[in-house]
């Protein structure tokens, strides 16, 4: 992975966090590392659920990719969620 690469995914990652933080009313933990981190780890997901389903992965900085990070960080928040909760 160049260097390119990284800063696209941690541009979209903090997209993506920053829009999911909003969404869920500001419960994402971990200050500004966390909100980039789940919006990196949402974008891996959200890139592997969308090309199973046909669709495109994440592809740079754009709407698309940034929609594809939200959709797969708030899979990946209602899955730590219904996994943690008793």
């Amino acid at each position: 992975m160049q260097i390119p690469d990284m800063a696209t995914w941690v541009v979209v990652g903090a997209l993506a966090g920053v829009v999911v933080n909003l969404l869920t009313g500001g419960k994402l933990k971990g200050g500004c590392v966390g909100v980039v981190l789940v919006g990196m780890i949402g974008a891996v997901l959200g890139g592997v659920v969308f090309g199973f389903l046909g669709g495109e992965p994440v592809s740079g900085v754009n709407l698309y990719s940034v929609v594809v990070a939200v959709a797969g960080s708030l899979l990946l928040l209602w899955v730590v969620g219904k996994a943690t909760r008793p």
